[in-house]
Protein backbone atom coordinates (compact mmCIF):
# COMPACT_ATOMS: atom_id res chain seq x y z
CA UNK A 1 0.00 0.00 0.00
CA UNK A 2 0.93 3.69 -0.99
CA UNK A 3 0.64 6.52 1.88
CA UNK A 4 0.11 9.68 0.52
CA UNK A 5 0.42 12.73 2.83
CA UNK A 6 -0.38 16.53 1.63
CA UNK A 7 0.93 18.58 4.04
CA UNK A 8 -0.97 21.93 4.37
CA UNK A 9 -1.21 24.97 6.09
CA UNK A 10 -3.84 23.91 8.82
CA UNK A 11 -4.69 20.08 7.76
CA UNK A 12 -2.89 17.32 6.49
CA UNK A 13 -4.71 15.48 3.87
CA UNK A 14 -4.09 12.17 4.41
CA UNK A 15 -4.58 8.87 1.33
CA UNK A 16 -3.78 5.34 1.29
CA UNK A 17 -3.68 4.32 -2.43
CA UNK A 18 -2.90 1.06 -4.50
CA UNK A 19 -1.42 0.79 -8.36
CA UNK A 20 -4.51 2.05 -9.61
CA UNK A 21 -6.25 4.42 -7.48
CA UNK A 22 -6.31 6.33 -4.13
CA UNK A 23 -8.66 3.95 -1.95
CA UNK A 24 -9.11 6.31 1.08
CA UNK A 25 -8.78 9.64 2.53
CA UNK A 26 -8.90 11.48 5.65
CA UNK A 27 -7.43 14.37 7.55
CA UNK A 28 -5.44 15.60 10.68
CA UNK A 29 -4.01 19.06 11.84
CA UNK A 30 -0.83 19.53 10.40
CA UNK A 31 0.09 21.54 14.07
CA UNK A 32 0.08 17.82 15.08
CA UNK A 33 3.45 16.96 13.46
CA UNK A 34 5.25 19.23 16.06
CA UNK A 35 3.41 17.73 19.61
CA UNK A 36 3.68 13.77 18.46
CA UNK A 37 -0.44 13.58 17.75
CA UNK A 38 0.46 12.66 14.01
CA UNK A 39 2.61 9.78 14.65
CA UNK A 40 0.09 8.54 17.03
CA UNK A 41 -2.81 8.72 14.85
CA UNK A 42 -0.63 7.12 11.65
CA UNK A 43 0.25 4.33 14.05
CA UNK A 44 -3.48 3.30 15.11
CA UNK A 45 -4.69 3.50 11.45
CA UNK A 46 -1.90 1.95 10.06
CA UNK A 47 -2.31 -0.70 12.17
CA UNK A 48 -2.99 -3.33 9.79
CA UNK A 49 -1.39 -1.86 6.74
CA UNK A 50 1.67 -2.79 4.88
CA UNK A 51 3.18 0.28 3.21
CA UNK A 52 5.94 0.08 0.93
CA UNK A 53 5.74 3.45 -0.32
CA UNK A 54 5.35 7.18 0.59
CA UNK A 55 4.91 10.41 -1.05
CA UNK A 56 5.05 14.00 0.41
CA UNK A 57 4.20 17.17 -0.46
CA UNK A 58 4.41 20.20 1.89
CA UNK A 59 3.33 23.48 1.80
CA UNK A 60 4.81 24.13 5.57
CA UNK A 61 8.60 23.33 5.42
CA UNK A 62 9.63 22.78 9.43
CA UNK A 63 6.52 19.99 9.42
CA UNK A 64 8.35 17.98 6.66
CA UNK A 65 11.23 16.48 9.06
CA UNK A 66 8.73 15.57 11.55
CA UNK A 67 6.61 13.83 8.97
CA UNK A 68 9.60 11.89 7.39
CA UNK A 69 10.68 10.67 10.59
CA UNK A 70 7.58 9.00 11.63
CA UNK A 71 6.54 7.56 8.35
CA UNK A 72 10.72 6.27 8.27
CA UNK A 73 9.57 4.80 11.83
CA UNK A 74 6.10 3.26 11.20
CA UNK A 75 6.72 2.24 7.51
CA UNK A 76 10.56 2.04 7.38
CA UNK A 77 10.66 3.45 4.03
CA UNK A 78 12.32 6.69 2.69
CA UNK A 79 9.80 9.45 1.43
CA UNK A 80 9.55 10.34 -1.93
CA UNK A 81 9.30 14.18 -1.46
CA UNK A 82 7.73 16.36 -3.98
CA UNK A 83 10.00 18.95 -5.47
CA UNK A 84 10.49 20.50 -8.57
CA UNK A 85 13.29 18.13 -8.75
CA UNK A 86 11.02 14.78 -8.36
CA UNK A 87 8.52 15.83 -10.29
CA UNK A 88 7.41 13.66 -13.05
CA UNK A 89 4.83 13.85 -16.17
CA UNK A 90 5.01 17.65 -16.45
CA UNK A 91 7.45 20.28 -17.95
CA UNK A 92 8.01 23.19 -15.92
CA UNK A 93 8.54 26.83 -17.65
CA UNK A 94 8.54 29.12 -14.99
CA UNK A 95 11.57 31.88 -13.62
CA UNK A 96 11.59 30.51 -9.96
CA UNK A 97 10.29 26.97 -9.92
CA UNK A 98 11.87 26.57 -6.60
CA UNK A 99 8.87 28.84 -5.47
CA UNK A 100 5.83 26.81 -6.91
CA UNK A 101 3.67 24.88 -3.94
CA UNK A 102 4.59 21.62 -4.45
CA UNK A 103 0.48 20.85 -3.81
CA UNK A 104 0.38 22.69 -7.12
CA UNK A 105 3.17 20.64 -8.86
CA UNK A 106 0.71 17.73 -7.89
CA UNK A 107 -2.24 18.65 -9.03
CA UNK A 108 -1.26 19.96 -12.25
CA UNK A 109 0.24 16.20 -12.78
CA UNK A 110 -3.12 14.62 -11.77
CA UNK A 111 -4.86 17.07 -14.21
CA UNK A 112 -2.59 16.63 -17.36
CA UNK A 113 -2.96 12.49 -16.98
CA UNK A 114 -6.80 12.58 -16.32
CA UNK A 115 -7.55 15.93 -19.69
CA UNK A 116 -4.36 15.88 -21.15
CA UNK A 117 -3.11 19.52 -22.09
CA UNK A 118 -3.80 22.51 -21.84
CA UNK A 119 -5.73 21.74 -18.49
CA UNK A 120 -5.92 24.25 -15.31
CA UNK A 121 -6.76 23.76 -11.92
CA UNK A 122 -8.92 25.76 -9.80
CA UNK A 123 -8.65 24.92 -5.82
CA UNK A 124 -10.69 26.68 -3.79
CA UNK A 125 -8.70 26.75 -0.36
CA UNK A 126 -7.86 29.50 1.94
CA UNK A 127 -6.65 31.21 -1.22
CA UNK A 128 -8.27 30.16 -4.97
CA UNK A 129 -5.41 29.14 -7.00
CA UNK A 130 -5.35 28.72 -10.76
CA UNK A 131 -2.51 26.55 -12.03
CA UNK A 132 -1.92 26.32 -15.91
CA UNK A 133 -0.33 23.61 -18.18
CA UNK A 134 0.11 24.68 -21.51
CA UNK A 135 -0.42 22.71 -24.72
CA UNK A 136 3.49 21.76 -24.90
CA UNK A 137 2.30 19.79 -20.94
CA UNK A 138 4.27 22.66 -19.24
CA UNK A 139 3.18 24.17 -15.95
CA UNK A 140 4.07 27.81 -17.10
CA UNK A 141 2.07 29.83 -13.73
CA UNK A 142 -1.07 30.57 -12.44
CA UNK A 143 -3.71 33.20 -10.78
CA UNK A 144 -3.91 33.64 -6.92
CA UNK A 145 -7.04 35.28 -5.37
CA UNK A 146 -8.82 35.88 -1.98
CA UNK A 147 -10.64 32.66 -0.86
CA UNK A 148 -14.17 32.75 -0.52
CA UNK A 149 -14.69 32.26 2.84
CA UNK A 150 -11.56 34.91 3.21
CA UNK A 151 -13.73 37.17 1.60
CA UNK A 152 -16.49 37.15 3.76
CA UNK A 153 -14.30 37.00 7.06
CA UNK A 154 -12.54 40.10 5.96
CA UNK A 155 -16.00 41.81 5.64
CA UNK A 156 -17.19 40.44 9.46
CA UNK A 157 -13.72 41.66 10.79
CA UNK A 158 -13.17 45.27 9.30
CA UNK A 159 -17.11 46.25 9.35
CA UNK A 160 -19.34 46.87 12.80
CA UNK A 161 -22.15 45.57 11.71
CA UNK A 162 -22.02 43.04 8.99
CA UNK A 163 -21.35 39.53 10.57
CA UNK A 164 -19.73 36.21 10.30
CA UNK A 165 -21.63 33.91 7.57
CA UNK A 166 -21.74 30.29 6.82
CA UNK A 167 -20.85 29.65 3.24
CA UNK A 168 -23.90 27.60 1.54
CA UNK A 169 -26.06 27.45 -1.85
CA UNK A 170 -28.35 30.21 -2.52
CA UNK A 171 -30.44 30.71 -5.32
CA UNK A 172 -31.32 34.16 -4.54
CA UNK A 173 -30.67 37.09 -6.50
CA UNK A 174 -31.73 40.18 -4.35
CA UNK A 175 -30.70 39.65 -0.57
CA UNK A 176 -33.70 39.75 1.89
CA UNK A 177 -31.32 39.91 5.38
CA UNK A 178 -27.70 41.03 5.86
CA UNK A 179 -26.52 37.52 6.31
CA UNK A 180 -28.36 36.88 2.72
CA UNK A 181 -27.16 40.00 1.21
CA UNK A 182 -23.46 38.39 2.05
CA UNK A 183 -23.94 35.45 0.83
CA UNK A 184 -25.35 36.39 -2.96
CA UNK A 185 -22.29 38.73 -2.93
CA UNK A 186 -19.96 36.23 -1.78
CA UNK A 187 -21.12 33.11 -3.65
CA UNK A 188 -22.32 34.70 -7.13
CA UNK A 189 -19.75 37.18 -7.49
CA UNK A 190 -17.28 34.74 -6.81
CA UNK A 191 -18.19 32.79 -9.61
CA UNK A 192 -18.02 34.85 -11.41
CA UNK A 193 -14.29 36.12 -10.66
CA UNK A 194 -13.73 32.36 -11.78
CA UNK A 195 -15.23 32.77 -14.91
CA UNK A 196 -13.50 35.93 -16.06
CA UNK A 197 -10.28 34.42 -15.22
CA UNK A 198 -11.19 31.33 -16.73
CA UNK A 199 -11.84 33.30 -20.18
CA UNK A 200 -8.98 35.25 -19.70
CA UNK A 201 -6.61 32.16 -19.66
CA UNK A 202 -8.39 30.73 -22.51
CA UNK A 203 -7.47 33.77 -24.96
CA UNK A 204 -3.78 33.45 -23.74
CA UNK A 205 -3.61 29.80 -24.31
CA UNK A 206 -5.15 30.64 -27.66
CA UNK A 207 -8.14 27.46 -27.07
CA UNK A 208 -11.74 27.17 -27.14
CA UNK A 209 -11.17 24.54 -25.12
CA UNK A 210 -9.81 23.90 -22.04
CA UNK A 211 -10.79 21.93 -19.31
CA UNK A 212 -11.00 22.90 -16.07
CA UNK A 213 -10.88 20.63 -12.88
CA UNK A 214 -11.41 22.02 -9.50
CA UNK A 215 -10.37 20.66 -5.98
CA UNK A 216 -10.28 22.01 -2.30
CA UNK A 217 -13.09 22.73 -0.13
CA UNK A 218 -15.83 24.99 -1.94
CA UNK A 219 -14.73 22.99 -5.18
CA UNK A 220 -18.29 21.51 -5.19
CA UNK A 221 -20.08 25.11 -3.83
CA UNK A 222 -18.25 27.14 -6.83
CA UNK A 223 -18.59 24.55 -9.53
CA UNK A 224 -22.29 24.29 -9.05
CA UNK A 225 -23.16 27.39 -10.76
CA UNK A 226 -19.92 27.11 -13.62
CA UNK A 227 -20.66 25.31 -16.35
CA UNK A 228 -16.85 26.30 -17.14
CA UNK A 229 -15.43 23.86 -14.98
CA UNK A 230 -15.67 20.49 -16.26
CA UNK A 231 -15.33 18.13 -12.96
CA UNK A 232 -14.88 18.29 -9.50
CA UNK A 233 -11.98 16.17 -7.91
CA UNK A 234 -11.67 16.15 -4.10
CA UNK A 235 -8.31 13.89 -3.84
CA UNK A 236 -6.55 15.46 -7.45
CA UNK A 237 -3.51 16.44 -5.12
CA UNK A 238 -3.64 12.79 -3.42
CA UNK A 239 -3.63 11.63 -6.97
CA UNK A 240 -0.82 13.13 -8.74
CA UNK A 241 1.55 12.50 -5.65
CA UNK A 242 0.38 8.55 -5.88
CA UNK A 243 1.24 9.24 -10.30
CA UNK A 244 4.54 10.72 -9.33
CA UNK A 245 5.34 7.90 -6.95
CA UNK A 246 4.67 5.81 -9.57
CA UNK A 247 6.31 7.25 -11.90
CA UNK A 248 9.90 6.74 -10.04
CA UNK A 249 9.09 3.24 -9.21
CA UNK A 250 8.90 3.05 -13.25
CA UNK A 251 11.80 4.35 -13.77
CA UNK A 252 13.85 2.16 -11.25
CA UNK A 253 12.34 -0.72 -12.81
CA UNK A 254 13.48 -0.84 -16.04
CA UNK A 255 9.95 -2.95 -17.97
CA UNK A 256 7.50 -1.57 -15.54
CA UNK A 257 4.60 0.34 -17.25
CA UNK A 258 5.16 3.87 -16.77
CA UNK A 259 1.98 6.02 -15.63
CA UNK A 260 3.18 9.42 -17.26
CA UNK A 261 4.81 10.46 -20.02
CA UNK A 262 7.71 12.76 -18.47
Amino acid sequence: MLLLLDIGNTHTHVGLANSRRVLRRWDLPTADWFNGRARRSLRTRLKRVVVNGVAICSVVPRAVQPARRAVRTLAGVEPLLLSPATVRGLGIDYPKPGTIGPDRLANAVAARARCGAPVVVVDFGTAVTFDVVNRSGDYIGGIIAPGLAAMTDYLHEKTALLPRIRIQPTNAAVGRNTEEAMLIGALHGYRGLVRELIGRLKHKLRTRRLPVIATGGYAALVAAGLPEIASVQPALTLEGLRLIWMSHQAEAQPGRPHPLTA
